[in-house]
């Protein structure tokens, strides 16, 4: 009976232990989650940003440029 209650206890430690460890890495991967979107953010607005000059000196360039 003490060896059962043993093993037991044992299975319930690793359990807690894998519990945790799994919970600990959850946080990690929202942690990281969150900061990427918002690097995602960042970069999509630059981007946006270059486009829009992009297009503002495009659409400055004399018209036989353009063609060219």
């Amino acid at each position: 009976m003490d060896a059962k209650l043993d093993r037991l206890e044992a299975q319930l430690e690793q359990l807690i232990a894998l519990y945790t460890g799994l919970r600990n890495e959850n946080h990690e991967l929202r942690t990281g989650k969150t900061r990427l979107e918002a690097e995602n953010q960042q970069m999509s607005d630059k981007l946006k940003l270059a486009t829009e000059k992009l297009e503002t000196l495009l659409a400055g360039l004399p018209t036989n440029l353009k063609e060219t």
